[in-house]
């Protein structure tokens, strides 16, 4: 476990110019002085899915497929447990990140003027990725399967972060905010699941997943 942290660790911070952990250590702890200093940055929607979303969302997946293939979990009648169903959860879990992101700041940057904002798809991305931030970060515990769902919670702490940061980066009038967060969160929600329902379905079929458990899975009836 405690090679795994440190590798964890060592990959975010060696993998690209950006600097993760002072990004992510800033956005949740300091998050109103952290969006200002986003606010001041130039980027593009290619380059935070490839220098912030893909970092953590393949730490993620790493840890997924860790936890489900080598630890695994009892769902009901059945246990989540081998190769295949690390495998599954990894994938799952990395493409279903990446596309809700996309997905997600496309239809937030075509809502902004809706809501008295400022329509720019690059602050766009920033919002929406960095918002994301504690999940990402939470779905490191998915290398302890029954962990997994308290990293998902984390998640519910993006909200605030979202709505700190439609100031500085989307010039959302204050009486406009709530609205357009909840339209927001909605969206993002349902894209994951709709996405995660989609890839999960193929998965399945190519790795031969169910009930019985496929290649590597296993049943486990109590």
């Amino acid at each position: 476990m405690l090679a795994y942290i440190i590798r964890v660790f060592y990959f975010v911070e060696n993998s690209n110019d950006m600097n993760i952990l002072n990004r992510v250590k800033g956005i949740i702890t300091q998050p109103k002085q952290e969006w200002n200093v986003v606010a001041g940055e130039t980027t593009t929607l290619s380059g935070v899915i490839t220098a912030y979303v893909i970092p953590l969302a393949i730490i993620g997946s790493l840890a997924a497929f860790i936890g489900y293939g080598f630890m695994g979990k009892n769902v009901v009648l059945y246990r989540m447990s081998g190769i295949a169903w690390g495998i599954n959860m990894a994938v799952v879990h990395f493409i279903s990140v990446i596309v809700t992101v996309i997905i997600s700041t496309f239809i937030v940057d075509m809502l902004a003027t809706s809501f008295g904002s400022e329509k720019n798809m690059n602050r766009s991305v920033q919002l929406v990725a960095y918002s994301y931030t504690p999940f990402l970060i939470g779905a490191f515990l998915s290398v302890i399967p029954a962990l997994a769902i308290i990293g998902s919670l984390f998640g519910l702490y993006g909200i605030y972060l979202w709505y700190l940061g439609l100031g500085p980066l989307k010039n959302t009038p204050e009486d406009k905010k709530a609205a357009y967060l909840i339209v927001s969160i909605i969206v993002l929600i349902v894209v994951f699941f709709i996405i995660s329902a989609i890839i999960s379905s193929i998965m399945f079929a190519i790795l031969g997943l169910g009930m019985y458990g496929g290649m590597g899975g296993s049943i486990n009836f109590s």
